[in-house]
């Protein structure tokens, strides 16, 4: 039996569809059944049904954007902070391991030379380094709470994607948006992330910290110039000059762009598709919903 925490949300939901596919037993434990915020509650719980493993996708995004995150910002530190370390110690009382959907936006840009970043880099776009939106910074203090644990799987997603349109699917929201802003990143395929974190469990790889991202990187041009080629909008498609006018006309707070490197998560045989054959892949299949 695996316990889903978040398992309503975006991500909670891929992990949903996986382990119903693959006929692994969970249970999506809801707020409304146990407060799982609440560390004796869910200790209590965990030492009584005794999960073989726990996956928390539950945190705080910010709708429909993280600029949403700097209005409500005790939620968002609640979420994405003081939630892990509450589950992480639960699931350290009750023996039970587990792993934790993270986030690469607690970086920013990429490493000197030009690669990804690596999960050996300490990141760059957190409260402590740089001018990061709050959202960044509760998800670095995130991983610095768990860095105590030994028994977890910080599992790095960034900017999640697949072929179902949805307010929070990558690809929709460039669709949606008036003006892009030109920026190179890598980006995480959302059922092959949700498919390659189970797969660190279920194959015993180590515990610790890996970037779950499609290998490469990719511009928001190459996907703009993706959409067109596959059909799937005929939009004329408009750009911000820089992000200089991003900032002063769009966003209440900085973004995160940045490239990750994917290879420890490759080297334990789990690989994704590289990026640009995946963004295509799920534009050629395509799922429009209502509006």
């Amino acid at each position: 039996m695996i316990y889903l925490l978040g398992g309503s949300g975006f991500v909670g939901s891929a992990y949903q569809a996986l382990l119903a596919r693959k006929q692994i037993p969970f249970r999506n434990l809801r707020r409304s059944d146990v407060d799982y915020a609440n560390q004796a509650a869910l200790t209590d719980l965990l030492r009584r049904e005794k999960p073989a493993f726990l996956i928390n996708a539950a945190g705080y995004t910010g709708k429909p954007n993280v600029d949403a995150c700097e209005l409500h910002k005790s939620e968002c530190l609640m979420g994405n902070a003081v939630l892990p370390d509450t589950v992480a110690t639960a699931c350290a009382d009750a023996g039970v391991p587990w792993g934790h959907v993270s986030s690469g936006c607690i970086f920013s840009g990429a490493r000197p030379d030009g690669s990804g970043f690596t999960e050996s880099d300490p990141p760059n776009f957190t409260f402590r380094t740089n001018h990061c939106s709050f959202y960044s910074g509760t998800k670095a203090l995130g991983e610095e709470v768990l860095a105590r644990f030994p028994h977890v799987y910080l599992w790095r997603l960034r900017i999640p994607f697949n072929q179902v349109d949805s307010p929070r699917n990558y690809l929709s929201k460039l669709m949606r948006y008036p003006r892009l802003l030109e920026a190179a990143n890598s980006i995480s395929q959302l059922d092959e992330f949700a498919a390659a974190s189970l797969a660190c469990w279920e194959q015993r790889v180590p515990f610790g910290t890996y970037n779950v991202t499609n290998p490469g990187h990719i511009t928001t041009r190459e996907v703009v110039g993706l959409i067109q080629k596959t059909g799937v909008s005929t939009k004329k498609f408009e750009f911000f000059r820089d992000e200089a006018e991003f900032m002063r006309t769009a966003a209440k707070t900085p973004r995160s762009n940045c490239v990750m490197d994917s290879n420890k998560l490759a080297a334990t045989g789990i690989k994704l598709t590289e990026v640009h054959e995946a963004v295509e892949r799920d534009l050629r299949r395509w799922q429009k919903t209502a509006s």
